[in-house]
């Protein structure tokens, strides 16, 4: 029964997903606040009969009651969210909202199913992060001297970014990670948030070319210390962003394909210069050369992505912990293997879908800082995104780098939840200001009336 119910629950799970990721397209056709609304209560439904599926099936397989108290304490904290967030910001974006709970839902899933301890951990932190995040809006309009701190953004960046040197610890290679306490955290995935209000800052205020040399030089400097530090997928995210970052400020292409013809000489310079950067190209050519050692991770991202084909073996049914770091940066390889290739498909529109979203509430804003912190957070989300489903799949070398809001790691899920709230907050902040402007327009109309 329990192998007839975990089949069966795979499709259910797949038209979910798909009715889900039509929504989250279709509603861009709507201007009808109360069109909206209803999708977005479909949305919710879908949510929610998605988690309670997946941790049914969770719980048939490994008869364990803490499966269950888990299960209670997500839907109650996702529930409270949803609440609390639509209750204190009338203006919220419903669907940055819920894409950003679908992926937290998603990864409590297969966290749940790889290593319970490691859900348990995951659950912790971004239910404190979705708590603590809930300010974030609030202050996006409150702190107006933001735009002023450009060099103290980026001072306190590469502090911050050089403190592995001192206190780092290596972890699959990269020395980017700090231990204090018996607490270990990435450094690189806050400074990529304070990378994008520095920059920000700065060019908000001044684009004249020699200004713009010394941003570079302070950009260039973020990135040297990543490739040091061997993160080379935080390393391609910062350099990546800096330059959409840059063209936007000052529509002149010649900066943006210069920089892509520095970057494409310096990752010449890389392979030659690395012995780390060289293997993992080696691997991305030809990882069946190599799957006794280090093509082995990559070799059984493959196999898991073909054994699940587009339905999926169902949860339990597969063999995703056979992948080396499947719980962070193989992620994608699992959900694959055991939700189905379809599901996984419609997992990467909704990452799209968001994004979509986040370039839309850019272009909406009128003040240049914030339409450049926009903008980098959403190039530098869709970037992650890319990079880590194109190292799993081959489509790429592997990088290292964690899908954002599903991926194990306390320091990934924190960041990224406050990069989905800044975003927000700068939704409402242009919500709220438009709806000051048709008020004025109204009042104007009955005065002259």
């Amino acid at each position: 029964m329990v192998n007839i119910i975990t089949e069966f629950s795979k499709y259910i799970n797949i038209v979910l997903i798909a009715v889900y990721t039509y929504y989250a397209f279709r509603v861009f056709g709507f201007e009808d606040k109360k069109k909206q609304n209803r999708i977005y209560r479909r949305m919710s439904y879908l949510l929610f009969a998605f988690h309670f599926i997946c941790y049914l099936v969770l719980y048939l397989n490994v008869k364990s009651v803490k499966t269950i108290f888990l299960y209670a304490m997500e839907a109650a904290a996702m529930i409270l969210v949803l609440c609390l967030y639509q209750w204190i910001y009338v203006n919220l974006s419903k669907q940055i909202l819920h894409n950003m709970l679908f992926f937290i839902t998603t990864g409590y899933v297969m966290l749940t199913r790889l290593s319970f301890d490691k859900a348990v951990k995951q659950f912790l932190i971004a239910s404190a992060a979705l708590g603590l995040c809930l300010v974030i809006p609030l202050l996006m309009d409150k702190i107006k001297h933001l735009a002023r701190l450009g060099w103290i953004y980026g001072v306190f960046g590469v502090l911050l970014l050089s403190s592995v040197f001192v206190w780092g610890v290596e972890n699959y290679g990269a020395t980017n990670w700090i231990r204090i306490a018996g607490i270990t955290f990435q450094p690189s995935e806050f400074v990529k948030l304070i990378f994008v209000f520095c920059i920000a800052a700065l060019l908000s205020k001044r684009t004249d070319f020699k200004y713009i040399i010394l941003v570079t030089a302070l950009a260039a400097l973020h990135v040297i210390i990543l490739v040091l530090e061997k993160d080379l997928g935080g390393a391609l995210i910062f350099f990546i962003t800096y330059l959409v970052m840059l063209f936007v400020a000052t529509s002149q292409p010649i900066y943006f394909f210069a920089g892509l013809i520095a970057g494409s000489g310096a990752s010449y310079l890389a392979y030659h210069l690395f012995n780390h950067v060289r293997v993992r190209v080696m691997v991305w050519r030809n990882p069946w050369s190599l799957i006794d050692k280090e093509g082995y991770q990559v070799s059984q991202s493959l196999f898991a992505i073909g054994t699940g084909g587009w339905f999926g073996m169902g949860l339990y049914h597969g063999l995703p912990t056979s992948i080396p770091v499947v719980a962070s940066d193989f992620i994608f390889s699992a959900i694959s293997e055991e939700m189905g290739g379809l599901f996984a498909v419609c997992l990467i529109l909704i990452c799209i879908s968001t994004f979509v979203m986040f370039i839309n509430i850019a272009m909406k804003l009128n003040n240049t800082f914030y339409k450049l912190i926009a903008l980098g957070l959403s190039i530098m989300y869709i970037f992650q995104v890319f990079l880590s489903i194109g190292g799993v799949t081959k489509f790429i070398p592997s990088t290292g780098v964690t899908l954002p809001l599903i991926s194990y790691g306390g320091s990934s899920i924190l960041s990224s939840i406050i990069m989905f709230s800044v975003i927000q907050g700068l939704y409402v902040l242009g919500q709220d200001r438009n709806e000051n402007i048709e008020k004025r327009k109204r009042k104007r109309k009955k005065e002259t009336e």
